[in-house]
């Protein structure tokens, strides 16, 4: 071997160049990884925050469901899953069924049209009825005035189940309230729907099933995003001292 060789197969200590560009891509990937897992920690603070926000709407007194003077103000953030309350006599013959998958199987949402005392009309999920239970004449329809409480909930429009909803066909598969409302030509309608509390005990529809969980992964995936930055940081670390020895 002569002097200063490097010996057959080894690789020599990269160029000045090569090491700089090889610590700055090293230091952007860490710089990248590090921003991703701030802000996975400040989706973990927002979803924190959602949980306790809506937790306190479903627990909190009853209140009367928004009428047209605050329909503008209404969105998902301040207002979904609210404990609301309405009065008025239910329109079965714009009654329809909503494509579902609930606790108890899939089925059907029972949606119907309630006129309010003032004029205005809101759609009301009824509850949950299986599959084969889908007939008018399986389900309860109380005539007259009636109280009912539930969840306000925020339209759904665009269909869901991946399968955009059908007027024409009479297939609905969201609980789309401006589609719902145009179909049957309901009038003056809210901007929401609301989820119907549980009433009679085996009765149909069941109602009470509305699902109220957010998941919430954005610690785990914080953790995933710093683990890696800090591996990368280490790897780069290693190699580029290295180079800098065999100079």
């Amino acid at each position: 071997m002569t002097n200063g060789a490097t010996p057959a197969g080894s690789r020599g200590p990269r160029s000045t160049l090569a090491w700089a560009l090889v610590a700055l891509a090293s230091v952007a990937g860490v710089v990248v990884l590090l921003g991703l897992g701030i802000w996975q920690v400040q989706r973990l603070a927002w979803k924190t925050d959602l949980i306790a926000r809506v937790e306190a709407r479903v627990s909190a007194p009853v209140m009367p469901a928004p009428g047209p003077d605050g329909w503008a103000a209404i969105n998902a953030q301040s207002d979904e899953y609210r404990h609301v309350a309405v009065s008025g006599s239910f329109d079965y013959t714009d009654e329809v069924l909503v494509q579902a998958v609930t606790t108890q199987g899939s089925g059907f949402w029972v949606m119907t049209p309630l006129t309010t005392p003032d004029g205005w009309s809101v759609w009301i999920n009824r509850g949950f009825v299986p599959s084969d239970r889908r007939e008018a004449a399986d389900r309860a329809r109380p005539d007259g005035a009636q109280q009912i409480t539930g969840l306000l909930r925020i339209t759904q429009p665009d269909g869901a189940f991946l399968r955009a909803n059908d007027p024409a066909g009479g297939r609905w598969f969201s609980r789309d309230v401006a589609a719902l409302s145009q179909n049957f030509a309901v009038s003056d309608p809210a901007p929401y729907f609301i989820d119907a509390d549980a009433r009679q005990a085996g009765q149909l529809p069941v109602g009470g099933l509305t699902v109220v969980s957010f998941r919430n992964s954005h610690l785990s995936y914080a953790l995933t995003w710093f683990a890696m930055a800090a591996g990368l940081a280490a790897g780069a670390f290693y190699v580029l001292r290295r180079d800098r020895s065999q100079d």
